[in-house]
């Protein structure tokens, strides 16, 4: 996911790691012998996780007291808000509590208030739903179920509240804010709470994190839990189609969105779908006949099957539901299409199961985030909810969240169908442009280009698989043939262009378009892949096919293989004029390595694969409670895979090349597991987990390091180690990954178009001519790849100069429970390393 551009502890790490335990140590030393003694006896911590020690409050004040609560509509994701939650409550040295059964809890009170201790959280991250639980509550409604339940906060010490829920329960938890001060008011004048129990408490701090599987929550790209419901959606869609494709039926699918289609959209984006019905973009007036006509000339180009998707809430232009029925109907109908039509209403198994790679980490973050929010907040500062802006998390004002998303219902009901769409955020408008693009394009001629304008395009992957591509490739074909354009398949990368363009078939050849619409849903490259540059290619023999085959463009996808492949092309514009033409580069590696974009396409599959992979091992380290696997990832140099999925897994320790590894480390994170399995009484709903990358050093691999742990262990828990290999490369590509590939491709076959053809002089002068797609920040953008070659690539290690994610490391190691640890020297070398060695200059400390 793709995924966060700010360091969450923004804090210096002293805030984090706090100095006092050492100081502390410095005055016992000073100390007589039975001082120590005596001292030690009675401070010595009993059983504290290493994280609890690191933030020591001050012992004069009482500690802060967080409490955490899910409300409403359960979704994946919550419980790895809930984790993240209470451990960093724990590790900011305040104690965490958790409310169970959401508002009716709160107003219970008792039991359902319950303090939480670091390892009651532990092996949350792997479970669906919510296990704090959520129930209705009539009674918070009413003010006397809200005087209750501030009553039973107090009595609990707690005057800090973050709640995971949708827009309604975070609309009341604002008026419960709101209201508090009235609140402790009433309770004081009618006896139930004394003058002095409430001066500690005089004003609540709330702070939300959205949980919806809907998506339907404007000033937020991503609610916790919509990709795993994607996801499920995606895969019951796959299924759906084998046996569709079986009989050439047609199947109206229904997916949740009441008055929100993100779902459907995303699903029908992902899927390939034939048709789509959202309550935001109503079809034309006569949508009978548009479906119908769609449908039809899909079908007389040869499709078999026929997938439509509707959401729950879909309405007509005039207001009027679009049942499931009422579709399958028209499908049926003996006298239009006569399709064999089935209806399948996926309902709650959207909501079940556990949570994606991606829910994983945008809670652990949030969850970090609004820790942060919650301590940090004052009376004046407005209820905020925890977003993410593409690759950013940042606080928004709550109200004006919920305000605007109200406005979308309202847009809805009036008929302002504009007005909602103009409501939603800018992704949602440019997938449903994809989406029309991508299937109804072909039919629509009025979007064709003058003839002179039209172009020939050769689509080529270079570098290893990754999922994402050939929905990229089948959603740049359908732009291309939308617009005029002749996409051309180029097999096998460049050394199949260079060595196979002569034979029958040729690697060189246009694409069958009844063949690319089936790839949405397919992993690996269908038109193949080679690591191969042009330079090993023969420079001039890509130059000179470029020429033959009249190519006014290229559209390159792949990982850092194809962003060098790139690099030398431009170059070469000086020596072969064939290659000035308009090229764009769509990042699609799962290391997620490439300059110019903080994501790139088959890292979400990725991580979903290596999460599913650990997940599995997990449970074998549970059943057997002592024991500890060490994972080796894939990624090459970069360590972004490792460090996303050791958040999404809970892992114990991380190694990255970026930071390398060293015996200290090892010796240090040895002792950690002795101390762990230690204080572990029998617990078994969780294993441990260690994960390094394949080139994190060049000594230690995943097998060294298990028989270290084992050695170092002493009988005392045991290690295994497993390495998932190139499984991590392939399965059906995430709903993420499909549907950015969709918006991205597109988007990069504009951006070539607007060169034209025969332009070799203008683009010889234009930087832009050969760029590189990508998120940064909060915007999608076109980069130079010269900027990114000569300013952003660390050459050598194959990877950017800055890694945005690399702060999430933090967060790992904290909610991992893993004490402060050393980094190894870097490496000496050249001039200095000589002189070193030969004891010309002295070795630094």
């Amino acid at each position: 996911m793709p995924i966060f551009d700010r360091a969450i502890l923004s804090r210096p790490l002293s805030f984090l790691y706090n100095p006092f335990p050492a100081l502390f140590a410095l005055v016992l030393l000073s100390a007589s012998s039975l001082g120590i003694r005596l001292l030690l006896s009675s401070t010595t911590p009993h059983k504290v996780p290493p994280t609890k020690m690191s933030s020591v409050p001050n012992k004069m004040a009482p500690r802060k007291k967080i409490a955490i609560m899910t409300s409403g509509g359960d979704s994946p994701g919550m419980n790895a808000v809930v984790r993240s939650c209470v451990r960093m409550a724990i590790h900011m040295g305040c104690d965490a509590y958790c409310v169970y059964e959401g508002y009716e809890g709160l107003v219970r009170g008792g039991d359902f208030i319950k303090q939480m201790d670091w390892f009651d959280v532990r092996g949350w991250l792997s479970e669906g739903g919510t296990l704090i639980g959520t129930a209705r509550c009539m009674a918070f409604y009413e003010r006397a179920g809200r005087l209750t339940a501030a009553k039973n906060l107090i009595l609990n010490g707690i005057d800090a509240l973050i709640i995971c829920g949708g827009d309604g329960s975070l609309t009341g938890a604002d008026r419960f804010r709101a209201e508090w001060p009235s609140l402790l008011e009433e309770l004081v004048s009618t006896g139930e709470l004394a003058a002095e129990h409430i001066q500690a408490y005089k004003h609540l701090n709330i702070v939300g994190i959205v949980g919806s599987i809907d998506n339907d929550l404007s000033g937020t790209d991503a609610t916790v839990g919509c990709y795993s419901a994607l996801a499920r959606i995606c895969m019951c869609v796959d299924l759906i189609e084998a046996t569709a494709s079986s009989h050439s039926r047609a199947f109206v699918v229904e997916v949740m969105g009441r008055h929100c289609g993100w779902l459907a959209l995303m699903a029908a984006v992902a899927t390939g779908a034939d048709f789509l019905f959202i309550p935001e973009k109503p079809r034309e007036d006569n949508w009978r006949e548009e479906m119908r006509s769609v449908i039809q000339q899909h079908r007389k180009l040869g499709k078999r099957k026929t997938i439509v998707i509707i959401a729950e809430g879909a309405l007509d232009r005039f207001g009027n539901k679009i049942s499931p029925e009422e579709v399958r109907d028209l499908l049926a109908d003996k006298n239009g299409l006569a399709l064999d039509t089935r209806i399948t209403t996926l309902g709650h198994v959207q909501r079940g199961g556990t949570a994606v790679a991606y829910d994983r980490m945008l809670a652990t973050l949030q969850g970090v985030e609004a820790v942060k929010a919650v301590l940090e907040a004052t009376p004046e500062t407005k209820t905020c909810f925890i977003a993410i802006t593409e690759n950013k998390i940042v606080r928004k004002p709550l109200m004006e969240a919920v305000l605007d998303t109200k406005q979308v219902a309202k847009a809805i009901e009036s008929q302002d169908f504009d007005g909602a769409m103009a409501l939603r955020d800018a992704e949602f408008s440019e997938q449903y442009k994809s989406f029309m693009m991508t299937t109804a394009g072909q039919i629509d001629h009025e979007t064709l280009l003058p003839e002179k304008e039209r172009m020939k395009i050769g689509f080529i992957n270079v570098g290893a698989p990754a999922g994402g591509m050939n929905a990229a490739v089948r959603a740049g074909v359908s732009y291309c043939l939308s617009r005029g354009h002749e996409p051309i398949a180029i097999h096998n990368g460049f050394a199949g262009f260079a060595r196979h363009h002569g034979d029958s078939p040729g690697s060189v050849r246009p694409f069958d378009w009844l063949e690319v619409d089936g790839w949405a849903s397919k992993g690996g490259s269908e038109i193949g892949t080679n690591r191969e540059l042009p330079s090993e290619s023969g420079m001039e023999t890509i130059a000179n096919l470029i020429e033959q085959y009249q190519f006014d463009a290229l559209f390159l996808i792949g990982g850092f293989e194809a962003f060098h492949a790139v690099s030398q092309l431009r170059k070469a514009r000086e020596q072969y004029p064939s290659l000035c033409i308009p090229m764009t580069l769509l990042p699609a590696t799962i290391s997620n390595n490439v300059p110019g974009t903080e994501y790139s396409l088959g890292s979400d599959t990725c991580l979903n694969e290596l999460v599913d992979y650990c997940d599995k091992i997990k449970q074998s380290a549970s059943a057997t409670r002592r024991r500890v696997f060490v994972i080796e990832t894939q990624g090459g140099r970069s360590g972004y895979i490792a460090t996303l999925a050791g958040l999404g897994v809970g892992a114990s320790a991380v190694y990255l090349p970026e930071e390398g590894l060293s015996l200290e480390m090892l010796s240090e994170d040895v002792r950690h597991l002795k101390e762990v399995f230690a204080q572990d009484k029998g617990q078994s709903r969780a294993g441990r987990l260690i994960l390094i990358n394949e080139k994190a050093s060049k000594v230690y691999n995943a097998k060294l390091i298990a028989d270290i742990l084992r050695d170092e262990a002493h009988g005392r828990f045991e290690s295994r180690e497993g390495i998932p290999g190139h499984m991590q490369q392939g399965g059906v590509p995430s709903g993420m990954d499909r549907c950015r590939a969709v918006r991205l491709a597109i988007k990069c076959i504009q951006q070539l178009e607007k060169y034209g053809r025969n332009v070799h002089n203008r683009v010889k002068m234009d930087p832009m001519s050969a760029s590189v797609i990508g998120i940064k920040g909060a915007s999608v953008i076109f980069t130079p790849i010269q900027k990114l070659e000569e300013e952003e690539t660390d050459w050598p290690n194959r990877r950017p100069k800055a890694a945005f994610w690399l702060s999430m490391k933090e967060i790992v190691d904290i909610l991992g429970g893993r004490p402060r640890h050393s980094l190894p020297e870097p490496d000496l070398t050249g001039v200095k390393a000589k002189d070193v060695k030969r004891g010309l200059e002295p070795v630094a400390n």
